[in-house]
């Protein structure tokens, strides 16, 4: 059992450097603004379309923003979930553990 812990350690190791490596996208305004994140919940980009910049209207911007970021994040959650529900699964461990 305490081998069988080690690997599964060992394992999930390796999956949480993998989810460094991928990148989930989350857009708002009909794709004005992008954010790009990671497996690991780490926001890498922000891209804002230059037409979508008026001064008169900051707030507009700062709410698709923040709606993108939250969508970017919320893919990043669902990637991590997935992938070490992957290395859990059949070993019966309760629900939201990990």
């Amino acid at each position: 059992m305490l081998r069988q812990l080690q690997e599964m350690q060992e394992k999930m190791a390796r999956i949480q450097e993998d989810l460094g490596r991928k990148e989930v996208e989350g857009t708002s305004g009909g794709g004005v603004v992008t954010v790009r994140a990671n497996g690991q919940q780490k926001i890498l980009s922000v891209e804002i379309n230059p037409d979508a910049v008026d001064p008169q209207d900051v707030e507009l911007l700062q709410d698709m923003v923040l709606a993108a970021v939250n969508e970017a994040l919320d893919r990043s959650r669902e990637l991590a979930t997935d992938e070490l529900g992957q290395l859990t699964a059949g070993i019966g461990l309760p629900p939201g553990l990990i």
